[in-house]
């Protein structure tokens, strides 16, 4: 999944009607609701604060909101773009001053579902994945060559504790977990020991 790289706003005008779209990131619905709550606060003279935002690992809580614009000409196209994209863990509000001019649906559709896009081209994007966290421990006599191997690799390496033996905590994806094993196998004739311990979420 995808989220954005930082919160921010974007703003343009259409036809004497400012656009202004803030986008948060949220952890939760609840999270989503306050951002939302705060933007209507601080805009509460606006003519629209419409919604959208869109929660969870899966993506699975999307909820928007017209606020009052004809029905599916601002909420929803702004849910569109977040699901398009791929955007999750984040909500969007864009307040709308009316310049006296009627856009008209289509005007309307377009103009909410552009300026989520470019907010979220403003504020940048950022790619989430989760990756396993693994240890590897090996004696000291192997370990100078299993640290350099390591690093050379590419895998993220995270810790490296030297105690009874040289324990060294990676971050690696799923699907290149038996190609270290082999690896670790032929270079330490099978002494080294890897234990996966969990998984983490990274953004690139």
């Amino acid at each position: 999944m995808r989220t954005i790289n930082r919160g921010g706003e974007y703003e343009f005008e259409l036809k004497k009607s400012r656009f202004l779209c803030a986008l948060a990131r949220v952890a939760s619905e609840d999270e989503a609701r306050t951002f939302i709550a705060e933007r209507r606060k601080t805009h509460w003279n606006a003519a629209h604060n419409c919604t959208a935002y869109v929660v969870g690992d899966d993506g699975g809580v999307q909820r928007s909101s017209d606020d009052g614009e004809p029905s599916g000409t601002a909420g929803v196209p702004m849910l569109e773009v977040l699901r398009h994209r791929g955007i999750t863990d984040t909500a969007a509000v864009v307040t709308r001053y009316f310049g006296g001019v009627k856009l008209g649906a289509g005007g309307l559709i377009r103009a909410y579902g552009n300026a989520v896009s470019a907010a979220l081209d403003h504020v940048g994007v950022v790619e989430r994945r989760t990756l396993l966290v693994v240890q590897v421990a090996v004696d000291y006599q192997r370990a100078g060559r299993v640290e350099s191997g390591l690093r050379e690799s590419g895998y993220e390496v995270r810790d490296v504790r030297y105690g009874g033996d040289a324990r060294f905590e990676l971050a690696l994806a799923e699907a290149d977990l038996a190609a270290l094993r082999a690896w670790l196998a032929e270079v330490t004739s099978g002494w080294a020991e890897c234990e996966v311990l969990g998984t983490t979420t990274v953004e690139t």
